[in-house]
């Protein structure tokens, strides 16, 4: 139960920094795959998941 409580507070964080962090490039790896369907547009990110989870591990690991 804790693994979805904080699975679903990563996406609505993750959600409501996407903007930002598509400035920075994430989201636009190669590897993260964008379709759209009607009007909407769909992001499945995962080479930049797989970067920020090494970027965060790196971090823990120094701390």
């Amino acid at each position: 139960m804790r693994f979805l409580v904080t699975l679903f507070l990563g996406l609505v964080v993750l959600t409501a920094l996407q903007p930002w962090l598509q400035r920075l490039g994430i989201g636009r790896l190669p590897g993260d795959f964008r379709f759209r369907i009607g009007k909407r547009e769909y992001l499945l990110p995962f080479a930049s998941t797989l970067l920020l989870t090494l970027l965060v591990f790196l971090i823990g690991k120094l701390i």
